[in-house]
């Protein structure tokens, strides 16, 4: 009988070196370079009108003569719900583990500058848009791979590198992380939640884009706020260790101090792979929902999109980041990764902290799965129509199970080999297209400063 330990252990080898191959220094130097590149041809634009974005992106107005299935705010709550998921609870903690303090600066850069790679991102998306066959909005890299830079190839290549990669990133990881933490909480059983987390998804996926969006703009900011409270409670009661911690984070960045061997690679490798696992900026995920949205120019929509990587990283993740550093228990071995958040906000708060991240981690979990479905049912329909989408759901609600029984670190090394290999036809996008994305901010710069003129003349 074959020894299912040893076999594990060398399936996660060689997907590890794949993984060590796939986020290489080449693929790192892309995806920041990308959005230094845009970030200085845009003029820092993320700095500039991101208080206009966020205005926008909470408004509740809708814009009933534009096309598209959902307002500005149900895509921006179907995106934060595929995105704002373990990657804020689980995968901060992988980062600090494996990289150590300093990642958690290098996540805060990625995200810098992946708001503009997120920015451009949706004004492509929704640029070249299509009407597909059931009269919905179709959109995101595959389209402006094949409409905009005219090279179909790519887009296949990426829309079979999202139909898989919602398996992993927007699947697996999350029901697998849920049951571990709810295992550990409250003495589940793995299969019972992955048995739950199945039906729950099978639900929620049947009615669409539309109903997808009418559900994540109630749930993803109830979710966000209840996770956002119990970590500035955390934060607010124990104010004299955050100097410290900030402190450790920034002289780690740059010495790798707190990993073995002092390997500074490793600390920008994980800080900017967990960084892009949880924000998405130049993956291509988001801008398949932006797609989808109501909206009078492109730029509009890109602007909300822009947001998405700001509320995810710059704000939740630096929560779950600099409580697992005061903490301080990163260094502890006989704590799981998995587990090291939980910990962190026990450390602190006792058992309300863990539940705390249980229920954090189960709503996160729970709408990640949700949203990543429509992004890989998008990429799927893209290759093969939309009449067969309901065989692609079928798995996808199947997998759910699946994944929450499996072993964690095959599963996260899976999704970063998804995550890298979709992020390469994207970025080869981004850069072919960044003048198209110069020209169309253009154009909604002009027209934000046209409607403040007329608010000012009016007041």
């Amino acid at each position: 009988m074959a020894d299912h330990g040893s076999i594990s252990e060398k399936i996660l080898k060689v997907l590890e070196t794949i993984s060590g191959y796939v986020w290489g220094i080449p693929l790192l130097g892309l995806i920041v370079g990308t959005g230094i590149y845009l970030t200085v041809r845009l003029g820092f634009l993320q700095l500039r009108l991101l208080p206009y974005s966020l205005k926008l992106a909470f408004s509740f107005k809708q814009d009933k003569k534009s096309e598209g299935d959902i307002s500005h705010f149900q895509a921006l709550m179907t995106a934060l719900a595929a995105t704002v998921g373990t990657g804020n609870i689980v995968g901060v903690a992988t980062a600090v583990v494996f990289g150590g303090p300093g990642a958690v600066l290098w996540m805060w850069l990625s995200a810098f500058f992946g708001m503009a790679t997120k920015y451009a991102e949706a004004i492509l998306a929704v640029k070249y848009r299509v009407v597909d066959e059931k009269g919905e909005m179709s959109g995101g890299p595959m389209y402006y791979l094949e409409r905009g830079l005219k090279q179909k190839w790519l887009g296949v290549l990426f829309a079979v590198f999202g139909a898989i990669a919602a398996f992993g990133i927007g699947n697996l990881v999350q029901s697998n992380a849920v049951s571990n933490v709810v295992n550990t909480t409250f003495h589940v059983p793995p299969a019972v939640t992955g048995l739950v987390l199945m039906i729950f998804a099978g639900l929620a996926i049947i009615g669409g884009i539309k109903s997808i969006g009418r559900v994540t703009s109630f749930f993803v900011p109830f979710m966000a706020v209840f996770y956002v409270i119990g970590g500035l409670i955390v934060l607010v009661m124990n104010v004299q260790l955050i100097p410290a911690a900030v402190g450790i984070i920034f002289s780690d960045a740059f010495t790798g101090k707190a990993v073995a061997g002092g390997a500074i690679g490793a600390v920008i490798r994980y800080g900017v792979a967990r960084g892009v696992f949880s924000n998405e900026a130049g993956l291509g995920s988001a801008p398949i929902a932006a797609a989808a949205a109501k909206t009078d120019m492109p730029g509009r929509q890109a602007l909300v999109s822009m947001t998405q990587v700001f509320i995810d990283t710059i704000i939740i993740c630096s929560i779950t980041g600099i409580t697992i550093v005061m903490a301080g228990l990163y260094n502890d071995p006989a704590i799981k990764p998995g587990d090291l958040t939980s910990v962190s906000f026990a450390h602190f708060l006792g058992n309300t902290g863990s539940i705390i991240v249980a229920l954090g981690l189960l709503f996160f979990a729970s709408s990640t799965i949700i949203g990543w479905s429509y992004y890989g049912e998008k990429c799927f329909s893209y290759l093969f129509k939309a009449k067969v989408v309901i065989y692609y759901r079928i798995a996808f609600v199947l997998v759910v199970f699946i994944g929450a029984v499996i072993e964690l670190k095959i599963v996260w090394t899976f999704s970063d080999i998804m995550n890298g290999l979709m992020a390469i036809p994207n970025l080869i996008g981004l850069l072919g297209l960044s003048g198209v994305v110069i020209h169309e901010t253009r154009r909604v710069v002009k027209k934000i400063k046209e409607e403040k003129a007329e608010i000012n003349k009016t007041a």
